[in-house]
């Protein structure tokens, strides 16, 4: 059996090689490219590959695994909304991915976010920078006591929700369908507009479904209390940026704490000279303001969430190869 994988990088080859070492019978081979059309051949002779990237994934390219007899798709993260599950389904592909890489890694971002906002961090760098060692009047807030609305409660959101509560905030949530492990803490509210006008702090952890794509739009922000902070470290899809933009000018909202963006993909894992290199215009209106953070789709990042998604991805490449069930399957006809 062999397994090909695309997108691999520096920080993911110890795992890969440790994998890869404890099953002498499976015969493991990867690129750094992500997956194109293209890049397809470089899978021939492999019976599965695994992958991740958010670029979308061709249906070109799909068609060539096919035509090479490979069936079996794994990606090494939660996000499938590069996939057309239509192309899934048109070349018979079986597809699994990694929903829990770690809950605590993206959950401990937010709270990260959170925290550097309410105490205005970004601000006080700027006076480090320019030797201003005065604190006033640049006073901060504390979690204690504010109310954190938390929209979707799954695997990130439950933990974050539990996070909010030890720090003293009072949680409201929202889902669709809410978490039984949670339902005996009373949090859950009936719609979504409740928790954006009762919330001081909201923030999002729910996947990108084409129904949810800017789920919080110009009518949601106007829908939260004056001054009210956003965390997005969910997926940037769900935020309509410019009404994002619109309430930053307005001072509707207070900051916003962003670690994905719509257009991330022509900005994030580049490297540009200065700033002002960046031709995006979102994020030109976003990146200078001292109460908005920008990270580069990290929260995941940590040495813990690596090894799961190269682990997990792997082990249900094989199990399916092997005619076994997978941990993490994903129905292709749900869409």
């Amino acid at each position: 059996m062999k397994i090909y994988l695309y997108g691999i990088r520096e920080d993911e080859k110890g795992y890969l090689k440790e994998w890869d070492d404890a099953h002498p019978d499976v015969d493991i081979d990867y690129t750094g490219d992500i997956f194109t059309e293209e890049t397809a051949d470089q899978a021939k002779g492999a019976d599965g590959v695994v992958m991740v990237q958010t670029q979308p994934y061709p249906r070109a390219g799909l068609k060539k695994l096919h035509d090479f007899g490979i069936s079996k798709i794994s990606v090494r993260n939660v996000g499938l909304d590069g996939f057309d599950f239509q192309d899934l389904r048109d070349f018979g592909f079986s597809l699994t991915y990694v929903p829990v890489y770690s809950p605590n890694a993206i959950a401990e971002h937010t709270t990260g976010l959170i925290i550097r906002l309410l105490r205005r961090v970004p601000e006080f760098d700027k006076k480090f920078a320019n030797a201003d060692f005065r604190w006033f009047p640049t006073i901060g807030e504390e979690i204690h006591g504010k109310t954190v609305g938390v929209i979707g409660t799954g695997h990130i959101g439950s933990v974050v929700v539990r996070i909010m509560m030890a720090m003293g905030a009072k949680v409201v949530a929202y889902d669709i369908a809410p978490n039984p492990a949670l339902e005996n803490l009373g949090i859950y509210v009936e719609t979504l507009d409740e928790l954006l006008e009762q919330s001081d702090i909201v923030t999002i952890h729910t996947p990108l479904a084409k129904k949810d794509v800017h789920m919080i739009d110009k009518a949601a922000f106007d829908k939260m209390k004056d001054g009210a902070i956003f965390i997005n470290a969910a997926r940037g899809g769900l935020v309509d940026t410019d009404a994002l933009i619109a309430a930053l000018d307005s001072g509707k909202l207070g900051g916003a704490g962003l670690d994905v963006l719509e257009s991330e993909n022509d900005v994030f894992q580049k490297k540009f000279d200065k700033i002002e290199d960046v031709k995006d215009p979102q994020f030109q209106a976003l990146i200078n303001r001292d109460n908005v953070i920008i990270t580069p789709h990290t929260a995941f990042y940590t040495t813990t969430a690596v090894h799961n998604m190269i682990f997990d991805s792997l082990n249900d490449n094989l199990k399916m190869q092997q005619g076994k069930a997978p941990k993490y399957p994903v129905d292709i006809d749900a869409e």
